[in-house]
């Protein structure tokens, strides 16, 4: 079963909105055994959506269309789908009312152009709204089929899992059962990775099942995705954990969670079952660290505060940083020992370092120094030199510090 997506929207072109739409459907066809052919983005030009969803379906068996499903002028996905469907569009009033409903519960006027959103192509079912106003479409065109859903990301994810990676599999003659793990790593590159899961991977293509492949998501971590197929639950289970045990053998020391973790949730875990306080000093990062922190229920419980010490007066006057470079060893655990004592903590964790654009301190963009100091255990400090330009580099120093940290916990 060969599938292509088009992300509908003149915004996708012009740079205003980064199209994660495609991607997550990518992801979530291959994890389902499903080919992922090739996609599309296109402007809200009825003409060029046709052109290009008439293209798509001489490629593959089924188009998934993200987007244009609103109730403006310019939303154009259903009226394009007609016509390549060769149909008129019907209005329902099933899907009427509940739009209606909507608007009713909320105690809000509801505008006449929302009713656009009930047009149907002739010979389309409905996939129900659960979400929004705008329901999604299943649209026959011959042996082949066009799937139509919004662009808002929750209802797409919603109508992507409740009806359309089941018919798709279903569509592919597919009666197993396919199920993944997403081992998440941190410490190793992506090249590095794969050279130490060499032999595992020339395994795997020989085999064919389960499949393995890379994901680089910035600070959530470098991921191995496996995915195993079965004839039941159980069995496609079971050889997913036993290739993930193989996995682990060679690349366990950089593993920290698995599929929905991320390193912050796993640090609070761990410092929350040790009945450890945490203190944060932030330089590079100004506050990164501790605003991902705090997104995790029971932060509280763990992280006293934390103090941006941005200037290196803050530094010095605040925290206790002899004078000299703030970009070195020493500035580094000095800040860690500062706010640990200043703030009264079990631990200090503690970030310095250069992000750009020029070099601070003789030190050269990339440059990252991360101070932890425990009362009567550890004091240290750890140099890593971060690619990327300002923001990737910031996002980076975050991973690595709750890394640093992880570790030493373990």
């Amino acid at each position: 079963m060969r599938c292509a997506v088009v992300a509908v929207g003149t915004e996708l072109l012009l740079g205003q909105i980064v199209d994660t739409n495609s991607s997550w459907i990518g992801e979530r066809l291959a994890a389902s055994g499903i080919d992922s052919l090739v996609q599309y983005k296109v402007g809200d030009n009825h003409a060029r959506i046709v052109s290009i969803v008439d293209r798509a379906l001489q490629e593959a068996d089924a188009v998934i269309m993200c987007g244009g499903l609103g109730p403006t002028h310019d939303d154009l996905t259903r009226d394009a789908i007609a016509e390549v469907m060769g149909v008129v569009l019907r209005h329902d009033e099933g899907v009427a009312e509940t739009i209606r409903s909507m608007f009713s519960s909320r105690g809000r006027r509801m505008p006449d152009n929302n009713l656009r959103q009930a047009l149907v192509p002739d010979g389309a079912t409905i996939i129900p709204q659960t979400r929004g106003t705008a329901p999604g479409l299943v649209c026959p065109v011959g042996d082949k089929v066009i799937y139509a859903v919004p662009g808002v990301p929750h209802e797409m994810y919603d109508m992507m899992e409740r009806v359309i990676l089941p018919d798709l599999r279903r569509r592919n003659g597919d009666s197993g059962v396919i199920v993944s793990r997403v081992i998440r790593t941190w410490g190793e590159s992506e090249s590095g990775l794969n050279e130490r899961l060499d032999r595992v991977i020339a395994e795997l293509e020989e085999r064919g099942n389960p499949t393995l492949a890379f994901l680089a998501s910035g600070w959530e971590g470098l991921k191995v995705r496996l995915t195993a197929k079965g004839a039941t639950d159980g069995e496609a289970r079971e050889l997913l954990e036993e290739w993930e045990e193989r996995v682990l053998d060679e690349v366990g020391d950089f593993v920290f969670g698995y599929d929905d973790d991320n390193m912050e949730a796993v640090v609070i875990k761990r410092m929350s079952e040790l009945g450890l306080s945490l203190a944060i000093a932030e330089s590079v990062t100004g506050g990164l660290v501790s605003g991902r922190l705090t997104t995790i229920p029971g932060a509280s419980q763990v992280l006293r505060g934390s103090v941006v010490s941005y200037a290196s007066a803050v530094k010095h006057d605040l925290l206790g940083v002899p004078e000299g470079p703030v970009v070195s060893e020493s500035a580094a655990i000095a800040m860690a020992d500062g706010v640990r004592r200043l703030l009264g903590t079990d631990i200090g964790l503690s970030l310095t370092g250069v992000a750009g654009p020029s070099e601070q301190d003789g030190q050269p963009v990339g440059t990252l120094w991360v101070g932890l100091s425990r009362e009567g255990v550890t004091t240290m400090a750890a140099h890593l030199r971060l690619p990327g330009q300002r923001d990737p580099m910031r996002q980076m120093a975050v991973i690595s510090a709750l890394d640093l940290l992880r570790r030493t916990l373990d």
